[in-house]
């Protein structure tokens, strides 16, 4: 593949609602540009964008990939991202790192909540963008409906460039609105024809429109326009190349992935509208002086974020980036800021599909990949030693949905926990952890598609199986009154016997302790000798991970010795460890115990028309609302709810919302759980150790 000048770079992330045809749409760019040889499908697995086991065996996108098409004199890198809410950190990675998006909506479903989502990331992205109206061949299309539809959801700026000629089983052609031309398939060929008389006022109306909202970008354009005087043909394309990058104008085009038609005039429209990665900057910090900085493609020294990382079968990690400015070559050396070493670049890769292709050099604003980096993983900036910059990372989203995962066979307990940190390392959007207090390993993810995908991952790459489960809660015993209690171990069996006695008083621990038990030696005159001691609060200090009450850790808890007494042979350190562990048993047990459970901070983001509904379930999920404020167009629900409630919310909320509401959550407090809900915890608790 050559080098292509910055200028005549284009990349384009795809998005949409999930089965809107972005990866059929992709494979038919592949194809017209004859980067492949024959057309693939996604009900066969065979196309080149899902090459994934997984997204074979479900036939939907999975990852984000990646492929390059090459159009008259331009390299067009196609970023294919996925369209399910539980892999929008891939979607997310491919639009920081792309120039433009292409939103592909299916002509009979219309706007669909995909569609909302992908906007809303392209909007973040600060990104320009075309509609790609994709299926005008399936049954029940109606390319004016969608029109509207776009329309009522993102505004007048949305404008059709393009009109189809029919629909459904008679969709044939496309007219080009700029130039007034119609573009019929004649058997695999696209062949120019004559406007249907029958659509000749349906293309005067909607040219006039485009030309009104083309005109707004320039101002002698409008004076023209307004005074009635002709507009070229080449003036309105120039005013919508320019209202398209600078996203006063949004081009609706249409056509169908399936049959190619209408995807060379995509191609066209993406050389000659979208933007170049000339003149795009992105914000950096300054590694040595924490000053900000602006990079863009002028800026002569190397700047390439790696947006993501894949263990491949066969080259093992390979890291994907992006040049933002300088030139990463083959067989060199780059500087990973922050970690603060150099990194070894070995063979530099152009990525298709999973396919890759070895090139000498990537130049600014181009993407590439490279196998085998040690230290390097996603959002990290590979620049230069002299002046380390490292550019702002990935915003990617928070795990919603957490699971207890464990192997199904005895002894898998090492190889799972390496996959699944090399799985970790892949995604960013997949968090393990260990819980002390539950002795589990948890792993979290964007929903249950997600982990189930994970773990399919876990068996094809590591050979483990595994099982997921609802994590425990971590529930912690506490008291809330004060006792005063004795504990006295005496053993005699011939010989020297065993003699530990103290005196314990009990109380809840301060608000602001820092560890779970202050011991307290209030021991006067000797009643207990000083050497003995230590091994009271070693014996308090041992029993803390499993409560009198259920079993659970006991929460902060002030415990004072203040008498006891003692044998001068029988005495030992063991004998008063036993003394003071059976005294804590019955003097918490007498202290008023109660259960606490965790308690979440839980921040819900929904359009208005969903309110009712969740603040509804919050209170059926002994929810407490702190507050609600407007942001963006919607409403931010605050809350406190218990953790035990909160393990399946990423379902509970899209179910309720259509997709629509999105939640975080972070751990608060802990509190005591209601008393009927904790008999029924202690009773199963007690069941369980039986």
């Amino acid at each position: 593949m050559k080098n292509y000048g910055t200028e005549f770079l284009r990349n384009v992330a795809l998005v949409s609602h999930g089965g809107a045809g972005k990866t059929s749409l992709a494979e038919a760019m592949l194809f017209v540009g004859k980067s492949i040889s024959r057309l693939g499908s996604v009900d066969e697995g065979t196309t080149t964008m899902d090459y994934d086991p997984e997204e074979t065996r479900r036939q939907i996108s999975i990852n984000a990939s990646m492929a390059p098409v090459e159009w008259k004199n331009h390299k067009i890198n196609l970023l294919d991202t996925p369209g399910y809410f539980d892999f929008a950190g891939d979607v997310i990675a491919s639009l920081t790192v792309s120039d433009s998006a292409l939103l592909v909506v299916c002509a009979s479903s219309g706007v669909e909540v995909g569609t909302e989502k992908g906007w809303e990331y392209a909007d973040k992205a600060s990104l320009p963008r075309s509609i790609f109206v994709n299926k005008m061949d399936r049954e029940n299309a109606n390319f004016n409906k969608v029109v509207e539809e776009l329309r009522g959801h993102f505004g007048p700026k949305l404008v059709p460039i393009q009109l189809p000629i029919g629909s459904a089983e008679n969709f044939s052609g496309i007219i080009d609105l700029v130039t007034k031309k119609a573009y019929f398939l004649d058997g695999k060929a696209i062949k120019e024809g004559p406007i249907p008389a029958d659509m000749e006022d349906a293309v005067e109306e909607y040219r006039e429109e485009m030309i009104e909202a083309a005109s707004v970008t320039d101002d002698e354009l409008m004076m023209k326009y307004l005074e009635g005087e002709e507009i070229t043909d080449g003036e309105i394309e120039t005013a919508i190349k320019i209202g398209t990058q600078t996203g006063e104008v949004i081009p609706i085009l249409c056509g169908s992935a399936l049959s190619c038609l209408g995807v060379e005039l995509l191609l066209d429209h993406i050389t000659q509208c979208m933007p170049s990665p000339v003149g795009r900057e992105i914000q950096g910090v300054n590694a040595n002086s924490e000053e900000e900085v602006t990079i863009s493609t002028d800026t002569p020294q190397l700047n390439a974020l790696v947006f993501k990382t894949m263990a491949d079968p066969y080259v093992g990690k390979l890291t994907l980036f992006r040049v933002f400015s300088g030139t990463i070559k083959s067989d060199s050396a780059v500087y990973n800021v922050r970690v603060g070493k150099d990194e070894r670049i070995g063979q530099l890769f152009v990525i298709k599909g999973k396919e890759q292709i070895a090139v000498s050099q990537i130049g600014p604003g181009d993407l590439g990949a490279v196998a085998k980096l040690q230290e390097t993983t996603t959002n990290d900036t590979l620049g230069t030693k002299d002046n380390p910059i490292k550019i702002n990372p990935i915003d990617f989203p928070k795990p919603t949905m957490t699971m207890a995962i464990e192997p199904k066979t005895k002894g898998d307990e090492d190889k799972i926990g390496s996959g699944l940190a090399r799985l970790a390392e892949e995604d960013p959007t997949f968090t393990v952890e260990r819980n002390q207090d539950t002795k589990q390993n948890l792993v979290s993810g964007m929903g249950d598609l997600h982990l189930e995908v994970m773990c399919s991952r876990l068996q094809k790459k590591f050979g483990v199986e595994v099982e997921l489960d609802t994590p425990l809660v971590p529930y912690r015993e506490a008291i809330r009154g004060t006792a005063k209690v004795e504990g006295k171990h005496k053993k005699q069996s011939g010989g020297r016997g065993q003699y530990g006695h103290v005196w314990l008083e009990l109380s809840p621990g301060a608000p602001d302790q820092e560890d779970r038990l202050e011991f307290i030696d209030d021991i006067f005159g000797g009643a207990v000798p000083r050497q003995y001691i230590p091994a009271v609060e070693k014996g308090l200090l041992e029993i803390l991970d499993e409560g009198p009450l259920a079993g659970y850790p006991v929460d902060s808890i002030r415990v004072s010795l203040f008498d006891g007494s003692y044998h001068a042979v029988d005495s030992s350190e063991m004998a008063f460890k036993i003394a003071a562990s059976m005294a804590f048993k019955k003097g918490f047990l007498d202290a008023k115990p109660v259960l606490l459970e965790p308690i979440m901070n839980v921040e819900v983001v929904v359009p208005e028309a969903f309110m009712g509904d969740v603040m509804g379930d919050m209170n059926k999920k002994r929810g407490r609302i702190l507050g609600m404020e407007p942001r963006s167009g919607q409403q931010v629900i605050k809350a406190q709810v218990p953790m035990a409630e909160m393990f399946k919310y990423a379902i509970d909320l899209r179910s309720m919302t259509q997709g629509r509401g999105s939640f975080t959550s972070e751990f608060s407090h802990y509190e005591e759980v209601p008393g009927q809900i904790a008999e029924q915890i202690i009773a199963q608790r007690q069941q369980e150790d039986e």
